[in-house]
């Protein structure tokens, strides 16, 4: 539903488009080309309806019509987030892997280098000394 409705869309918009640019301006003549109106209308003169402007209309009224259903589909799809950090999150969490902890020694932690993003080589342990305990000051 929401491709075809895409579909829709841009078919529309660009009809809306080339109707528009078919369409003549309201002072083309020699008098609109020197500041001269037609009549002392505010917009100039007004006259019947043509085809093309019916057809305006109607593209106009359908663009706005498609554009408010493809964002009440989208927001509709969007689910329970709020924000799109927090489906961000949602996705990252649920995609990511989780990889079982390996032990490390006695007095040591695991080490696995990585080179250039590929498959570990090997796990080496690193030797940590322990760090004494602050002795207060007196």
């Amino acid at each position: 539903m929401y491709i075809l409705l895409t579909i829709v869309h841009v078919v529309i918009c660009l009809f809306l488009v080339i109707v528009v640019l078919l369409q003549s301006g309201k002072a083309a003549d020699l008098a609109g080309a020197f500041g001269g109106m037609g009549s002392q209308t505010t917009f100039g003169p007004r006259g019947s309806a043509t085809v093309l402007s019916k057809a305006t209309t109607i593209a106009a009224a359908l663009f706005m019509v498609t554009s408010l259903s493809l964002a009440i589909l989208a927001t509709r799809g969007a689910g329970a987030a709020s924000s799109v950090l927090d489906r961000n999150k949602a996705k990252t969490t649920t995609t990511v892997p989780a990889q079982p902890a390996k032990p490390a020694g006695p007095a040591g932690i695991q080490v696995t280098p990585q080179v250039g993003g590929s498959v570990p080589q090997k796990t080496e342990t690193v030797p940590v000394k322990p760090v004494p305990a602050p002795q207060p000051k007196k």
